[in-house]
């Protein structure tokens, strides 16, 4: 209990400090006190120009983070595989793609994006739901199967490209993982679409639980297995889906956050969905702070950060994974 407390305390702490470094420091830099009563006064340009460009990014970047952690989570509790991960096995790719595909048949549904996100990654994660079911779950398959989906979303929508119209050219640069002009519209749909996941996510938290029961045993207890695996897969889409369709495509948050996550505050859901939550908003938030000073004025996109992160993490998982089941 102790540990599971600090934890949380330290991971609060870090992502507070993280937030008032990345709002005071960038390109136009103040201290903490002159950022506090620029806002509540508003009477500091400079802040101002901070309220209106880059705390509308630390926002979309925050929420996220969080809704791929908790994606995540809830992703490896449906297929009992800590390999699962909305950008590993394609439902980030899903929901890129199905996007543009939409936006570029129907321009004029562009304030639309996130449904078809939605749709998008619904369809991905049958796909490899479907694909990897034999007899049941393997978590080898399903990173297997998964990987094959992501690449053939990731080639159809890179055709796209050369369609060269505005629309498309807008939706590519959102889906490039890049937080840079994100507006407070942005911020609404992530506040409206990402708080309604978070909080079914942990409304569904003694379902996770369960899940971790094989079927007849989680049967015995009264979980309507089908419909907990439906209902949890479709909020872990709908996270990862308006992540994709407000931040871009980003793999291994969903990777690396809950399996740091279960080492410092166990499997419970009740406390591992909370925590992963915040854990993965300091990632992304860290990742875009790093990624727009490191080579300043130049930008790294937090997808490249986690791609270099998480690539080898992503190896170690699968040796580990060999090693448990004897292979």
């Amino acid at each position: 209990m102790n540990k599971t407390i600090w934890s949380l305390a330290a991971v609060i702490l870090l992502l507070v400090v993280m937030v008032i470094v990345s709002a005071t420091t960038g390109s136009i830099k103040v201290g903490g006190l002159e950022l506090i009563q620029g806002l509540v006064t508003g009477a500091n340009k400079k802040v101002e120009v901070i309220r209106d460009l880059r705390l509308p990014r630390i926002i979309v970047a925050l929420f996220v983070g969080a809704a791929l952690a908790v994606s995540g989570v809830l992703l490896q509790a449906v297929m009992r595989s800590s390999l699962a991960d909305a950008g590993v096995i394609g439902i980030s790719s899903g929901a890129g793609f199905v996007s543009i595909l939409m936006v570029s048949l129907f321009p004029g549904l562009f304030f639309w994006l996130p449904f078809f996100a939605f749709v998008g990654g619904a369809l991905a994660c049958f796909l490899v739901y479907s694909f990897s079911w034999k007899s049941g779950l393997s978590p080898i398959r399903i990173i297997l199967v998964g990987i094959a989906i992501n690449a053939m979303f990731t080639g159809l929508g890179q055709s796209f490209n050369y369609r060269g119209s505005y629309a498309v050219a807008s939706v590519n640069q959102a889906t490039t993982s890049t937080f840079p002009l994100k507006t407070w519209s942005d911020v609404e749909a992530m506040l409206i679409y990402g708080t309604a996941g978070l909080v079914l996510s942990l409304l569904l938290c003694s379902w996770c639980n369960a899940l971790a029961l094989q079927d007849k045993s989680a049967r015995n207890v009264g979980l309507p297995v089908a419909r907990a695996r439906l209902l949890i897969s479709a909020v872990a889409v709908l996270l990862a889906a308006v992540a994709t369709a407000v931040g871009g495509l980003i793999a291994f948050v969903g990777l690396l956050v809950p399996h740091i996550a279960r080492l410092l505050v166990g499997s419970d859901h009740k406390v591992l969905i909370p925590f992963s939550a915040l854990a993965g908003a300091l990632l992304i938030l860290t990742a875009d702070t790093l990624g727009r000073t490191v080579l300043a004025p130049a930008e790294i996109p937090a997808s490249i950060i986690m791609m270099v992160i998480g690539g080898p993490f992503l190896i170690f998982l699968l040796r580990k994974s060999d090693r448990v089941h004897g292979h």
